[in-house]
Parts: structure tokens; sequence; C-alpha cells
């Protein structure tokens, strides 16, 4: 399951063995708030992109719990690279013919998410379940998702 560049990354760090992370994916499951703060987005008639660090074999196995299909799905395997590298949000901006303008990046990682999103002039939301003290500096933040619906229409 495992890609090539995945297998460079491990063997950089001196890694010969597959991780645990691809077996363990499926069996992930979204916090409580995620399926209704999403449907809600959608209600609202917000388009969802998901920027994941994993492959397309991988995400497909969890997008079902997520209540509805996202619009745009961005993977590594897509794109070449992993966050914070860049080409998760060149392949979004391709695909969807948008860049940062109108566009709300969410995330919940300062390094993989927040730093490069903001480098590239996206607005983003810290969703910063554990207190960290912050690096970055996000447009917003918030412990959870389920005040993004009404957080999305105040950036507007």
């Amino acid at each position: 399951m495992l890609d090539e560049a995945g297998r460079r990354v491990l063997a950089s760090f001196g890694i010969d063995a597959p991780s645990p992370l691809p077996a363990s994916l499926p069996a992930w499951r979204p916090f409580a708030e995620v399926p209704a703060a999403l449907a809600e987005l959608r209600r609202r008639g917000r388009r969802i992109a998901i920027l994941s660090n994993v492959d397309r074999d991988l995400i497909a196995s969890s997008l079902p719990q997520l209540g509805l299909a996202p619009d745009l799905v961005v993977t590594a395997q897509d794109c070449g690279s992993y966050k914070p590298a860049p080409g998760h949000w060149r392949l979004f901006a391709e695909r969807t013919g948008t860049g940062p303008e109108g566009t709300v990046h969410v995330g919940a990682s300062q390094y993989h998410d927040m730093r490069p999103a903001a480098a590239l002039g996206y607005r983003t939301v810290f969703v910063d379940r554990h207190g960290e003290a912050l690096s970055t500096k996000p447009t917003r933040v918030i412990g959870d998702l389920a005040p993004l619906p009404d957080l999305i229409d105040a950036l507007e």
C-alpha cells in the first residue's frame, strides 16, 4: 500500500518497515461533530475539498464515514508530494480554477496546514483540539468543527 514516495520518506529516517498507519486508517472515525458540521456547510451551499497526505485508496476507505462526498479530494498520491510542500494547494487551484481568494483552508496542523496555506495567501482556520501554543497566525482558531459553518459565513 505504501507508494514509492512514502518508502523514500521512511528510508530517509532509516525505517525500512512499512508503517502501521495504512492498515489502521480504515478504522479511524471522524470526531463526533464533523459529519454534522460538513453537512451544514453543504446545506449552506459551500463546496468541500479534502487535501490529504495519504494515498487515494486510504482516503477512499475513510470518506464514507463523513456522511457526504467531498467536491474534491487531493491526495499526496495525486500531487506527488506531502504537505507542507505546496503541491496539494497547486493541484487544488488547478482542478477548481480558484486560488486563495474566496477559499478558507481548515486544518489541525500548524506545520502541515496553517503555515503553508497562509504562505500561499489562503485564509486559515486552525482546529485546535489540544490547546496548542500557536506558532502560526491563523485567520481564526476553533476547538472543533461545530462552529465552522457560522465562522465561514462570517468570513465572507
